[in-house]
């Protein structure tokens, strides 16, 4: 909804004064252009990156702890081969 006092000056001598009427309109929708922008932009990507970086984090700390205590089977071997070689 726009306002009287936000918008002084929108009757001229004219008639309407549409720039007035646009920049009053684009002030008031300029918070809600930030949080959508936020909302399906920012926030996502936060979340993904947040994500990648305590699986990648996970793995490693896993990976260190399985290896140290299964470091005189077989089962250490056979994970670290490669099954594609002849």
């Amino acid at each position: 909804m726009v306002f009287p006092e936000r918008i002084a000056g929108v009757y001229g001598p004219t008639g309407f004064d549409i720039e007035a009427i646009v920049t009053a309109t684009l002030d008031n929708m300029f918070g809600g252009i930030v949080i959508v922008v936020l909302l399906l932009v920012v926030f996502p990507v936060a979340i993904m990156m947040s994500g990648a970086l305590f699986a990648a984090v996970l793995g490693s700390t896993t990976k260190g702890a399985v290896d140290a205590a299964h470091a005189d089977s077989e089962a250490l071997a056979l994970s670290e081969s490669n099954p594609y070689e002849n």
